[in-house]
């Protein structure tokens, strides 16, 4: 390598390192603005939330079945990926085009300049929405010029030409590396304010909010109704390990003092309620199973817990709902719309207006301060977090945030069922092994769990007590395993008859379907 070439290639790698410092500082500088204001996104979260809007059904369903809850923070990171070389690509190009830098800069702040005037997650007028991007104009900009600067001030001459290339001559490292250790001051320094600034409003809301006692507590829970199998699922799924889908990549800060709920539309008495309201209603204490219309044959977007809250039926009553109504249109905080039959908010099957989980305040990223749960519909049809409006109305009146992406209005939980022992692949011992796991069909509850092997007779379940009949059932069965490579297959019938089909059917457009299967060796 001739010192020519060697010199081109380090400048390179100093103008890669510039555009990435500078964006790194921009960013910083647009994160500590953004956590300084109410109702503002982030630049590179609302361009984050753009993706995931515009992102085609199939790509949406490939990554919640790919990375379950943590698909948000591969979004995040793709973004910041391709943020970071883009910010690499402008400072290689501006080592020798500084203008093309600058070009490609504006334009991608000009991309974020979009992505949060047309955010649906951001609340504040389209002024302050901006403000961020400013910053990561401003301080991104300028830490940009002065990083490619520094990489134009000569060290040494070197010949004007090279195959006819003109080569700028040989930088002072010392100065680009005091300019590179100003901007990272930036950086670090938005960071810091980023974190002290960050903490959401609504964590020290949630810390000081006390849950009565409900008016009509659950019924006790039937000794026999969980079985002790290790590895079994747990019949109630702890807070911290209940799944979460939802399209907040941020959980949106709604401290109690500022929440309220209305109720309008297609009702006599408009109605609108602030925390303390629910809090002074009668409220109920229910155990109900959730599941996600995203989760797969066996999968594990789906947990069973204990809510407190205020009855629907009874919040639409006090409304006087209109004839003609068949919907009810509800929105987050961070403006996700959601469709859900009126029949099944004004039946007996106890929807709720939910404030508590497992005995305390509804967690941030389940929907705090309150959130609807709907036994026996999926949840993009049922199960609003951060729950600010309902509006009573009609399906034709409206499109809600996955029904208009191809999913059905009216989406009830198939009857299913999960094999959680033994996990797919694991090696067992010959002799008496627990085959167990769970199964559910809301508004029916399970009846039979019938257990197959190697495509051989069906061999029926013991079950566990009944809960009720909105929430999973444990099941298991004794297996006298032979050695060899087998596959292992359950079915569940429900109380009205009928038992899970063996056609494989996607997600979309309302659920899966299929028998779930492991394969296992035993020694």
């Amino acid at each position: 390598m001739t010192p020519t070439s060697h010199q081109t290639r380090n400048q390179r790698l100093a103008g890669a390192a510039a555009g990435l410092l500078a964006g790194t500082a921009g960013v910083a500088a647009a994160e500590a603005v953004s956590a300084l204001l109410t109702g503002v996104t982030s630049p590179l979260l609302a361009v984050a939330n753009r993706a995931v809007d515009a992102a085609p059904r199939p790509v949406k369903e490939w990554a919640i079945e790919t990375f379950g809850s943590a698909d948000k923070i591969v979004l995040i990171s793709g973004v910041i990926a391709t943020v970071a070389a883009l910010a690499a690509l402008a400072g290689v190009i501006g080592v020798r085009r500084s203008r093309v830098a600058v070009g490609i800069f504006l334009a991608l702040s000009g991309a974020a300049a979009a992505a949060a005037l047309t955010d649906r997650a951001a609340t504040a007028p389209p002024a302050l929405r901006l403000l961020p991007v400013v910053a990561l104009v401003g301080v991104g900009l300028a830490s940009l010029v002065v990083l490619l600067r520094s990489l134009d001030k000569p060290r040494a001459r070197l010949p004007r030409e090279v195959d006819g290339d003109d080569l700028p001559a040989a930088f002072d490292r010392r100065a680009f590396l005091r300019s590179a250790l100003a901007v990272g001051a930036v950086a670090a320094a938005g960071g810091l304010a980023t974190r002290a600034l960050g903490d959401p409003a609504a964590a020290a809301s949630r810390a000081g909010v006390t849950i009565p006692r409900p008016h009509s507590p659950a019924p006790p829970l039937p000794p026999g109704a969980t079985l002790e199998v290790p590895g079994l699922t747990p019949y109630l799924t702890p807070n911290n390990a209940f799944y979460r889908v939802d399209t907040a990549l941020r959980v949106p800060d709604v401290p109690v003092d500022t929440w309220t709920l209305r109720i309008h539309g297609m009702v006599d008495n408009e109605i609108e309620l602030s925390f303390e309201d629910l809090l002074s209603r009668r409220l109920v204490e229910r155990r109900i199973t959730l599941t996600c219309v995203s989760n797969p044959v066996g999968g594990d977007l789906v947990g069973n817990a204990t809510w407190i809250g205020v009855p629907i039926r009874e919040l639409l009553a006090e409304a006087g709902v209109r004839d003609g109504a068949d919907a009810v249109r509800s929105t987050s905080a961070d403006d996700m719309t959601i469709g859900t039959p009126l029949q099944a908010l004004t039946d007996d099957r106890d929807a709720l207006v939910a404030i508590a989980m497992n005995g305390e305040p509804l967690p941030l990223e389940h929907g705090f301060p309150a959130r609807m749960v709907v036994p026996g519909l999926y949840g993009y049809v049922s199960a609003t977090k951060w729950l600010v409006d309902l509006e009573v109305t009609r399906f034709g009146a409206f499109d809600a945030y996955w029904t208009d992406r191809g999913y059905a209005e009216e989406a009830p939980i198939k009857t299913s069922s999960r094999i959680d022992v033994p996990r797919s692949f694991a090696r067992v011992q010959a002799g008496t092994t627990p085959v167990a796991g769970v199964a559910w069909a809301q508004d029916t509850g399970i009846a039979k769990v019938e257990v197959r092997v190697d495509g051989g007779p069906w061999n029926e379940t013991r079950l566990a007590d009944e809960d009720n009949i909105n929430t999973w059932r444990q099941w298991v069965w004794e297996w006298d395993a032979t050695p060899g490579a087998h596959d292992l297959e359950v079915r569940a019938t429900d109380s009205s008859g009928y038992t899970q089909t063996a056609e494989r059917t996607p997600i979309a457009p309302d659920g899966s379907t299929g028998w779930d299967s492991v394969a296992v060796t035993v020694e």
